[in-house]
């Protein structure tokens, strides 16, 4: 876990040079007036969509929790839900489209199904199972492969190696 928040100051950084970079190229091509104009207007429905997906996300969490179902599919929609808002209201251009995106439904399946893989690899398969229910696992038709042989142990009697038997040491 560590090692990966190492680079979180460089995608900061690369972030901002990027978004920085977008805003001065529509700026040129649409003038600056509108370029603002159109980070304002991100901005702001991002803020609205923030408190619509906010509420979805808890009706949906408390919804599940009521039917007495595993809610993990309601949070993580909410959370992708939550996480577009956020990035389309935070100020900038790429940022406003990678949140509309995850806003968009196909795209939203995927962010989530992205999520759940995630959070299954990271969590006890008994949490992910409360939060997601049972798992659904596919198996392949076709030729059973064999099982993978254990190795033999080498045990050394005497400076000579005996491979797949134990041998009691000589008193």
């Amino acid at each position: 876990m560590r090692r990966g928040l190492r680079f979180v100051p460089l995608a900061l950084l690369l972030a901002v040079v990027l978004e920085l970079a977008v805003f001065v190229g529509v700026g040129r091509a649409l003038g600056f007036g509108a370029a603002v104009l159109l980070v304002f207007a991100a901005s702001l429905l991002g803020l609205v969509l923030l408190r619509r997906e906010g509420m979805r996300a808890w009706r949906g969490f408390r919804a599940a929790a009521a039917a007495g179902q595993p809610p993990g599919g309601q949070v993580t929609d909410g959370l992708v839900g939550l996480a577009g808002a956020l990035l389309l209201a935070a100020p900038g251009l790429v940022s406003g489209l990678v949140g509309v995106l995850l806003l968009v439904p196909p795209v939203r399946r995927l962010a989530r199904a992205g999520v759940r893989r995630a959070t299954e690899r990271r969590v006890s398969s008994m949490v992910a199972g409360d939060l997601f229910g049972p798992r659904t696992v596919r198996v392949r038709q076709g030729a059973p492969q064999p099982a993978p042989q254990p190795e033999q142990p080498v045990v050394v009697d005497g400076g000579r190696a005996i491979e797949g038997e134990i041998v009691e040491p000589r008193h």
